[in-house]
């Protein structure tokens, strides 16, 4: 059947309003296309336990020692990956009952220092100069990215580096520039050139890296 057009929006969704049978072959192809995607991504992520199970485990551990020792985690990425910052900064600092709260900062939300460096200094220093103001030895820098390239995240985790902090990356394809910086201690790459692919596992991989380091720090690993 077609939609009447009584709201205005045939100029946006014409696809509502092309009869039952265009509209028919469009909720297939996207029934197919969602259920390829979700294959998909079922698949990536069930290879990510063989890929990176033996490394979470000794990221956990370190991760738990950093804390134990006072150290607080420091997150950052652009864009999505700086939403997925925030993400990870709120598990640690707001886990589910009973587990309890770590020191945690979302170093892209601070909008207001972000633009000043951005507009006075360079976008490339964002984190970087953020690290060399909060970050002390022994804290832990983690930065996300898709593509593993991100200049700013590389000069973020030079700066963490030099401080002495635990560096901890995730990134995509096949670790970019991250992979050979020398600077990423713990480096977790999610082997697809799927933007959307890479950031649903890498939502996978925080999650078991949080729940590895509850684990660690109640001294069940």
């Amino acid at each position: 059947m077609t939609v009447p057009d009584d709201t205005g929006m045939e100029t946006l969704y014409p696809f509502l309003y092309s009869g039952g049978a265009r509209a028919g072959a469009l909720l297939a192809e996207a029934g197919r296309s969602a259920r390829e995607k979700a294959a998909e991504i079922a698949e990536l992520r069930g290879s990510l336990a063989e890929r990176h199970g033996a490394a979470l485990l000794r990221c956990a551990r370190r991760l738990a020692e950093a804390f134990e020792a006072g150290g607080r985690l420091l997150t950052f990425g652009n864009g999505g990956s700086s939403t997925d910052a925030q993400a990870v900064a709120r598990l640690f600092v707001c886990p589910p009952a009973p587990a309890r709260p770590l020191p945690a900062i979302s170093l892209p939300h601070d909008v207001a220092t972000l633009t000043a460096l951005s507009n006075d200094v360079g976008f490339e220093v964002v984190f970087a100069r953020r690290l060399a103001a909060l970050g002390r030895r022994g804290d832990i820098a983690l930065g996300l990215s898709t593509s593993g390239g991100s200049r700013n995240l590389l000069r973020a985790f030079d700066e963490a580096a030099g401080h002495g902090m635990v560096t901890v990356g995730f990134a995509g394809y096949d670790g970019g520039a991250m992979a050979e910086a020398g600077t990423v201690e713990h480096l977790f790459v999610v082997p697809s050139s799927s933007v959307h692919r890479i950031q649903e596992a890498q939502t996978t991989l925080y999650q078991v890296l949080w729940e590895l380091t509850r684990r660690a720090l109640d001294g069940d690993l």
